[in-house]
């Protein structure tokens, strides 16, 4: 029976197949099965066992392990036996100077480089699609917004490269945490490599080379989890900025603004009574699922507290943080893909509401240029801001009002002001930026 929203509606295969029981289990016999190689080529057990260990490794099932699991009552347990009796006389030496944290953990470990790979081919993926359209779009000059409010022109490029930037600190980001939190252990049951003596470090590094993961340095029982946090907040912080795209979408495709609209197929379904709904469902869903990844930062959080050398409390936690956390931020990141390669920008609405102002929104340019030829900035500023609010309350053109204002005709003649009042004149350094960041983005 299919309970969670993950099984049948989210998700993509590789990130779920990263989390399964499956995956699982083949992490627990790749760890056990490094320890066992590392033993040997160190000198502590024959190479002739850890040769037959890994020989029949793949003869371990995760059917078998769950039947002993529900005869022991442990899980791990259950796997190394699983394991053990497939290997035969070599079997003795599987889990040998191993703590069971010692080898969860350095399981998570491998599902964690797994999972940070499959996100940064996502982020990579969708980093070339903001590209893209940042540079079809560099020149769609458009109307900026601040406070829900009409503020400056700007261009579509440079939105997209905007959030194409945030997108790139994300990938750095998954570059840094990877060596923090995809490591392994072998410090045994407090820490101590009391089990392997003065042959456990050695034993550790060559598990882990094995591994191709880092050691994790000092620890209790178990990885300290401020490491595993810090994932969860990386995943958290993705989230986050795919919802802010989700919610810029969706405020442009608004009625009244009309701007954009999110792909939207040939036979959708937008309401089951309003047949004319197209509703931004895409970027809606997003949003509510950035909600729940966002939920999982506080229990990551909480789950470094454990009691001296370790508890268990952080065990059920992860068993949920982990998975949902992954799954649901690689769907975002698919999703998100595809609404913006798809997106459809409805250049003469973008046209109608940079002129929906009468030209108030570059009242700024003019009120500079008045400081630049001698009127005080702040009485620039005063009669700015009064020949906007009358432009706005007559519905006439600011540039009209002002050629009538006192003081200003004498400083900026009507034909010289009129140049003040094009969308293009007052772009700053929009285009310029845009390509700027595309050249370095895409080296």
């Amino acid at each position: 029976m299919q309970i969670h929203p993950i099984d049948f509606r989210y998700g993509t295969p590789e990130m779920k197949t990263v989390w399964s029981e499956e995956n699982r289990f083949c992490c627990v016999v790749s760890a056990e099965t490094a320890l066992v190689s590392a033993l040997a080529s160190c000198g502590i057990i024959p190479e002739a066992d850890a040769n037959a260990v890994s020989s029949h490794a793949h003869e371990a099932t995760l059917a078998r392990a769950k039947e002993i699991e529900a005869e022991i009552g442990h899980d791990l347990m259950g796997m190394v036996k699983a394991l053990s009796e497939v290997c035969g006389e070599a079997g003795r030496y599987v889990h040998f100077g191993a703590t069971s944290s010692d080898i969860l953990d350095t399981a998570t470990g491998l599902q964690l480089k797994q999972a940070l790979d499959i996100l940064d081919a996502k982020l990579e993926g969708f980093l070339a699609v903001l590209l893209n359209r940042a540079e079809e779009t560099k020149h769609l000059v458009c109307i900026a917004r601040t406070h829900g409010q009409h503020a400056l022109s700007m261009t579509y490029g440079l939105r997209f490269a905007v959030w194409a930037e945030e997108i790139a600190r994300h990938r750095l980001r998954i570059s840094e945490i990877r060596p923090r939190a995809a490591v392994g252990k072998l410090t045994g049951a407090v820490g101590t490599l009391a089990s392997l003596g003065k042959d456990g470090l050695r034993v550790q590094a060559e598990m882990m080379r094995r591994l191709g993961l880092s050691d994790a340095g000092l620890t209790t029982q178990v990885i300290a989890r401020d490491r595993y946090a810090e994932y969860i907040f990386l995943l958290a912080n993705i989230a986050s900025t795919l919802e802010k795209i989700a919610v810029a979408v969706r405020s442009l495709q608004r009625t009244e603004i009309g701007e954009v609209s999110e792909p939207f197929g040939k036979n959708q379904v937008g309401s089951s009574t309003m047949p004319h709904k197209r509703n931004p469902v895409k970027c809606e869903q997003v949003c509510g699922l950035a909600r729940i990844i966002r939920g999982m930062v506080e229990p990551a959080l909480l789950n470094n507290t454990l009691w001296d050398e370790r508890d268990l409390t952080n065990s059920a936690a992860e068993r949920i943080t982990f998975p949902e956390a992954s799954v649901l931020t690689d769907h975002c990141l698919k999703v998100m893909t595809a609404v913006i390669s798809g997106l459809e920008i409805h250049e003469d609405a973008v046209k109608r509401n940079l002129d929906l102002l009468q030209g108030v929104n570059l009242a700024e340019s003019v009120m500079l240029e008045l400081t630049r030829r001698g009127m005080p900035r702040q009485d620039s500023h005063e009669i700015i801001r009064r020949a906007s609010l009358q432009a706005l309350d007559e519905r006439r053109p600011l540039a009209e009002i002002l050629s009538a204002v006192p003081g200003v005709a004498e400083l900026l003649p009507a034909e010289e002001i009129a140049g003040f009042f094009t969308a293009e004149s007052y772009l700053g350094l929009s285009v310029e930026q845009t390509e700027s960041l595309i050249q370095r983005l895409r080296g």
